[in-house]
């Protein structure tokens, strides 16, 4: 932020920006919070950081402001200097939008240019106009990395185009795309080929099959931007004998991998991406596995998710690794939404879906709620006709499949928005807050899970990834109320909402408070959802036992005897 505002101030400014960006993008790289290091003493270790922005670190870290940030954001329109990672939106351009027409956030200049407001302006003719519309519509589609999401069917669709062509032996996602991050800026693929065949996969790979523009190319890689979506790919091919060493070292993180370095460096071994060699006699140890790698350091293997050095590499050197929870561990999906208020399917059209592609024992249908508008939320009479439907549909099939519920909104009282006699005759209740969100929203949580109907919080915190910051909660006297009441909360595998993420799964299962992984889905492809939610799960290394839906339906229902 400082930087920006001191390019756009200008004058002398310019070089305090370059040295605020320096030092922001060494914080970003660091592999530990910024406060370790002023913990430590160490802040001017950094690169970038000097006496000046150390001091306005620590002034950070102890007020939660910067002082100066404070007073110079009075002194310029903070919303539209978005616009300067922009082309074209540079600090006099900015200040002469803001100066002459008065605009101060994106939506205001976009407006501007599209009816013709700032082609009047000095400098700003049609030709740069329709330049800086063009690259807006650019950045709209190149300024957010990835959702997991999207980047796993963009690999996978690489995946299967690679894959056939002849002596491509092993072909797997690398980075931080097989690490599951939640969002991905460029995908990396990896493969094992003879040197015979490496023109011919990065020919294809280059091709306008995939590429619409080749950013580099050598013999054993290469870098293109994505035809689909104007996203960076990178391929990199290794011999097969190389090729656990090669998926382990460009999987990363760049932390995991020094630290493996360092234990290796311990007992005399080298480790990079060729291998594990002997130092001394220069003999290749491993390599050909990644359990070679790791085997070879007297550890576990590590699955990918874990690799972010928070612990598990001592977990491995223990052999305390846990088996993390799985697919196929998952026996039901507890949020899904039909026609009822804003699906697509109807009850039957979903029961049949999932039936036949699933292997499920039960799912739970929880549409929206009366307050719920826009979702077109159900009143208590229409609850009522549903739970009947529902019956009517296992009756008809002999099963117990199908679990009548409800996705009831939280309101700002904390209270819910259906009665507790219709509560009470739903299989299940997920309670979640959808609007309101300037209220105090850790006592509507709280209050919530101390209903006696209510089962499981959904998307506790509320995040849109990219578009929405969580709301304020303070999630241990959440995570206390949850434990207290047996309440669970949820993993929602929606990709934009991954909520709850990684680091607050971990502190709940952590804390003793199951949780639930929930595909939230609308429509038939959502329910492939699930396998967002249980990448987060792994990242927190979740096991079967901390997943409620991994029971039975009948185990399910005995935690909540408290209730």
């Amino acid at each position: 932020m400082l930087a920006s505002i001191y390019r756009f101030l200008g004058g002398d400014n310019p070089f305090r920006a370059i040295a605020y960006e320096n030092a922001s993008r060494s914080v970003r790289e660091l592999s530990k919070d910024i406060s370790f290091y002023d913990k430590q003493g160490t802040l001017t270790d950094i690169q970038g950081i000097g006496k000046s922005i150390e001091s306005d670190i620590k002034e950070f870290l102890t007020t939660g402001v910067i002082g100066k940030l404070e007073k110079l954001k009075h002194k310029v329109p903070i919303e539209l200097l978005e616009l300067m990672d922009i082309t074209g939106f540079g600090p006099q351009s900015l200040k002469t939008i803001y100066k002459k027409l008065h605009l101060q956030t994106k939506e205001e200049v976009i407006r501007a240019l599209e009816d013709g407001s700032i082609q009047k302006l000095k400098g700003f003719g049609p030709r740069k106009v329709e330049n800086l519309l063009r690259n807006l519509k650019l950045h709209k589609t190149l300024e957010s990395r990835m959702l997991l999401y999207d980047a796993l069917l963009e690999a996978e669709g690489i995946i299967n185009l690679l894959s056939p062509l002849t002596n491509v032996k092993k072909i797997e996602m690398a980075g931080s795309l097989r690490r599951r991050k939640e969002t991905i800026g460029d995908i990396d693929i990896l493969i094992a080929a003879p040197v015979k065949a490496r023109k011919k996969i990065i020919d294809f790979f280059v091709s306008p099959t995939l590429a619409s523009k080749t950013l580099a190319r050598g013999e054993t890689r290469a870098s293109i931007i994505l035809k689909a979506n104007q996203r960076q790919a990178d391929i990199r091919i290794v011999e097969e004998e190389e090729w656990g060493s090669a998926l382990q070292y460009f999987t990363g993180s760049k932390a995991h991998n020094i630290h493996l370095r360092s234990i290796a460096k311990g007992k005399d071994f080298k480790i990079n991406e060729y291998g594990v060699f002997n130092i001394k006699t220069t003999k290749r140890i491993g390599g050909r596995t990644e359990e070679e790698i790791y085997n070879s350091l007297q550890m576990q293997m590590i699955p990918p998710e874990m690799r972010e050095d928070h612990g598990e590499i001592e977990l491995a050197l223990n052999h305390n690794i846990p088996s993390l929870v799985r697919l196929q561990d998952i026996r039901g999906d507890l949020q899904m939404h039909s026609n009822w208020s804003d699906g697509q399917l109807s009850l039957d059209d979903l029961v049949e879906y999932v039936r036949t592609n699933f292997k499920y024992e039960y799912i739970a249908i929880t549409d929206h709620s009366k307050s719920s508008r826009i979702a077109k939320g159900m009143d208590e009479k229409k609850f009522l006709k549903q739970i009947s439907a529902i019956e009517e549909i296992n009756k008809r099939l002999g099963t117990s499949f199908l679990k009548s519920g409800a996705e009831v909104d939280i309101l700002s009282d904390g209270t819910l928005d259906l009665s507790d006699e219709v509560l009470a005759q739903l299989d299940w209740v997920t309670a979640s807050i959808h609007v309101g969100f300037k209220n105090d929203n850790t006592k509507r949580l709280v209050r919530a899970c101390q209903n006696n109907y209510v089962h499981c919080i959904g998307h506790p915190t509320g995040r849109l990834i990219g578009k929405r910051e969580s709301y304020p909660i303070d999630f241990n006297k959440l995570l206390e109320a949850a434990k207290e009441t047996g309440t669970l909360l949820e993993i929602n595998a929606q990709p934009n909402r991954m909520d709850l993420h990684d680091e607050y799964a971990l502190l709940a299962q952590e804390k003793g408070v199951k949780l639930v992984i929930s595909t939230d889905s609308h429509k038939a492809s959502d329910y492939d959802f699930m396998k967002i939610g249980l990448s987060v799960a792994r990242r927190a290394w979740c096991k079967p036992e901390h997943i409620a839906n991994t029971l039975s339906w009948k185990e399910l229902k005995r935690l909540f005897t408290k209730k």
